[in-house]
């Protein structure tokens, strides 16, 4: 067996549990098969879950025929939930469900029953505008396209180990401000006004690179690109360097991209990986329901 086939290569099914992990890629991703997230999850199974979590950074469970209550419950086994921001109707996405975001382009009489719509959304961490960040997001597919909307998926503890000696040098100690006026779609936020110089953009201040709470490994956490700001710098020399590290962090021949299918289900940690969503035929229906576990403010490393 090749090195590569080696890294892939499924662990053995655990026989107390009935769970097989199999790696999607070296950097990211594994299946975990042999669970059925309708039924209750002992403490055993779930304890394995989350050390797999832990490894792979994003877990997917296939074949998932999940209702909302069991998707909700299986999300809270991983912390408390955050509120799902209200949508413009001023109304939960999701009633009877205020911890649950919908995530679609599907409109019902003129409206957006969810968020994002059909266009790229650019490679980013979630919330990193402010000053607590999620610890990681689970979303669930009920009705997906059959090309576009893939999901990808970075590795942060990888894109800092393999930083070049110039640039890990660079950072040390630095931080980045995150803009919080725009979505990952690019679109202004309600209430915010448009900004074209990056130093007065609002926002978080977190440290570029920091450490899990829970690994004790070290992360890059760029946030997203535009409007990034590294504190004390010069406007050039601070989107010199980010230019340089985005180069690096966001190699997407490093990245993972979920093809969804109904009944997949995805759980990310926010605190080590970015995410996207290529864009996709605004006929075509997509609908993911998502979740978001809470989290700390990110430390300095």
């Amino acid at each position: 067996m090749s090195a590569t086939a080696a890294a892939h290569a499924a662990k053995p099914a655990d026989q107390s549990t009935g769970i097989t992990v199999v790696p999607i890629t070296k950097h990211i991703g594994a299946d975990i098969i042999g669970i059925d997230l309708t039924q209750p999850i002992s403490d055993a199974q779930f304890a394995q879950i989350h050390d797999a979590w832990m490894q792979h950074l994003v877990l997917r469970f296939r074949g998932q025929n999940m209702t909302k209550e069991q998707l909700q419950g299986f999300s809270r086994r991983f912390g408390e939930l955050d509120k799902a921001p209200i949508n413009t109707s001023g109304k939960p996405w999701v009633e009877g469900f205020p911890d649950m975001t919908v995530m679609s382009n599907i409109k019902v009489d003129g409206r957006a029953i969810g968020g994002l719509g059909y266009g790229e959304a650019v490679w980013h961490t979630d919330m990193s505008y402010n000053d607590i960040t999620p610890s990681g997001a689970l979303l669930y597919g009920v009705e997906v396209t059959k090309s576009g909307g893939e999901t990808g998926f970075l590795n942060m503890y990888h894109a800092y180990e393999t930083l070049p000696a110039d640039l890990k040098a660079a950072i040390e100690g630095k931080t980045i401000k995150h803009d919080a006026s725009r979505n990952s779609a690019g679109d202004l936020r309600a209430g915010f006004k448009a900004v074209t110089d990056p130093r007065e953009a609002p926002g978080a201040v977190h440290p570029v690179v920091v450490r899990h709470p829970v690994t004790g490994r070290k992360a890059l956490f760029l946030g997203r690109r535009p409007f990034g700001y590294v504190m004390g710098m010069s406007l050039e020399d601070s989107e010199a360097l980010l230019n340089r590290l985005w180069a690096h962090a966001s190699q997407e021949d490093l990245a993972w991209f979920q093809k969804w299918k109904v009944g997949d289900l995805l759980i990310w940690d926010n605190r080590c990986v970015m995410h996207k969503r290529t864009a996709f035929d605004e006929n075509e229906r997509r609908l993911l329901y998502r979740t978001q576990i809470k989290g700390v403010r990110p430390q300095a490393a």
